[in-house]
Parts: C-alpha cells; structure tokens; sequence
C-alpha cells in the first residue's frame, strides 16, 4: 500500500507501466468530469468516478482484488480508508468473485487507518486488502476517482 498526493505520483511510474497514464489522467480530471466509467486503456487502465457519504467505521467491509490495483484519489472531500495485509485476513464473508474481481473479508484483529483528502491517493495492490468510504471524523460528501490498473 502507497499514500502519497498527486503532486508526488511521478515516484510511483516505474511500478507499473500503466501508472504514468493513470496518473496523467487523473491530473487532467475536471472537477465536474461525469460519474461512470472512463476508458483510459481499455479492460488495462480504467477509472471509475463516484460520489458517496462515507459511512460509520462499524460498516466497515475489506475487499481485495486479484486483477486489478486500485489507485484511488479523493478528487473532493475526505475519507478515512482502512489498509491490513491479505494474508492478516482469515475469514471470508465474501468468496472471489471473477467477475468482478473482489472478495471480502471479516475485519482483522489490527489494521492501520489511512486518512485522505482532496489532492491525494492511496495504491491498493492485490496484497493489500482495505475497506475504503470510511468516516474521518464525521460523515462527508466524498467525489473519488478509482483507477483500476491491471496487474501485468
């Protein structure tokens, strides 16, 4: 897992092939780009736009993915994201679904919060599992671009 802002995301291009474009797109975002997907390389590299209130921690749910890394940025707003390493997760609420490449998890014993705002991203590889849209603080408007980059 990988915290950074937008500003910084040049460090991050040489993990991936496709992160440079990712992250390109995402500094070329409009503010009031419509929500949806976005194509930016086909079934490879795409973003999902969305709007949401974050929710209470106790709704917490983990997720992880086998396909796809998750790049995920607070375009406005702020959220509180919870990061545990998969291997720390030992019940499944959700089997892997292929289709649309996630599994969930009960929460662990220990995790680390991960508080974002506006301008900045956190990079979920299949490893890392998390439970985004949380709280910080309060409940809040969050508008958040999800690139799902594909693991080579």
């Amino acid at each position: 897992m990988i915290a950074d802002t937008l500003a910084q995301s040049s460090r991050y291009t040489s993990l991936s092939p496709r992160f440079a474009t990712a992250f390109e797109f995402l500094k070329k975002l409009p503010p009031d780009a419509a929500l949806g997907r976005h194509e930016i390389d086909g079934d490879d590299c795409f973003a999902l736009v969305q709007t949401y209130n974050t929710k209470s921690p106790a709704l917490a749910k983990f997720e992880a993915h086998r396909k796809y890394i998750d790049i995920q940025f607070i375009q406005s707003g702020r959220e509180t994201l919870y990061w545990s390493p998969l291997s720390t997760l030992t019940e499944t609420t959700k089997p892997y679904a292929d289709e649309k490449d996630v599994a969930f998890f009960a929460a662990p014993a220990r995790f680390t919060a991960v508080n974002l705002q506006a301008g900045e991203f956190a990079i979920f590889f299949p490893e890392d599992a998390h439970a985004p849209g949380i709280e910080f603080e309060a409940s809040a408007e969050v508008r958040k671009v999800v690139i799902k980059v594909s693991v080579l």
